[in-house]
């Protein structure tokens, strides 16, 4: 038997284990509840982050990551990157939430076009976007664009 021995490195993925419970996400209430626990309590107020949350076809949490974060009005969002992670993890639904570090709870035009961006991503990859939430820098409160009919 002949082993193939390439010349480039092997990619895998690793699951980490963590503390957080899996739960079952029935509504934007519950996702608030989940990513609340997910930002940093000490720099939620200053650094803007984003968060993806990815879920099974039931609903029930796989896993999240926090995907990106930027300065005190910005991140980065790489919706590659995103796609990527929940095909390895093997989501069928994901929800990505950030914060707003300026305490501001409605979406920017930035906002509204990632998105559109990542929804359409989820469309053609048969998964779904259950809902992208915005929290203030002070965690108390959200918007969720599937209640405002955005996705």
């Amino acid at each position: 038997m002949t082993v193939y021995k390439s010349p480039m490195p092997e990619i895998s993925i690793k699951y980490k284990a963590g503390h957080l419970k899996k739960a079952l996400v029935t509504c934007s209430q519950h996702l608030y509840e989940v990513f609340k626990e997910m930002y940093d309590q000490d720099t939620v107020e200053i650094i803007e982050s984003m968060v993806v949350l990815y879920l099974n076809n039931g609903n029930k949490t796989i896993g999240w990551t926090r995907h990106s974060s930027g300065g005190t009005c910005h991140t980065v969002v790489d919706v590659r990157m995103i796609m990527t992670e929940a095909l390895l993890c093997g989501a069928t639904t994901i929800a990505i939430s950030h914060n707003h570090p300026s305490g501001q709870l409605f979406p920017s035009k930035e906002d509204e076009r990632i998105t559109q961006k990542l929804k359409a991503a989820c469309d053609f990859m048969q998964m779904r976007l259950l809902d992208h939430i915005i929290v203030p820098g002070d965690l108390n409160g959200y918007y969720s664009f599937c209640d405002e009919g955005k996705i």
